[in-house]
């Protein structure tokens, strides 16, 4: 199942990047460079929506649209798309 969700990138002082997900409470990540930084943002995904799958009753968040963003000067949006498997055995 794929799941896309925008992600908020933001230069940091060091030249670095964190990004974070406003749908995915506590879903951050960081990278030396952007391209880094949305990488770090999938696996951060991936896991947040892997853990939630694990329960008995998954309440995924809706998706939040870009028009309905508050975002600051230099910040960039990314839509991160994450596959996760839900059943064993299954390939893509």
């Amino acid at each position: 199942m794929k799941f896309i969700y925008p992600a908020v990138f933001r230069p940091l002082p060091d030249g670095s990047y964190e990004g974070f997900f406003p749908d995915l409470a506590g879903c951050i990540s960081h990278g030396e460079t952007l391209e880094e930084a949305v990488d770090n943002a999938n696996e951060a995904a991936r896991d947040w929506l892997s853990l939630e799958m694990t329960e008995d009753e998954p309440l995924l968040p809706g998706v939040t649209d870009f028009s309905d963003l508050c975002l600051r000067e230099n910040e960039i949006v990314r839509n991160i798309c994450v596959t996760i498997r839900l059943t064993d055995g299954w390939d893509e």
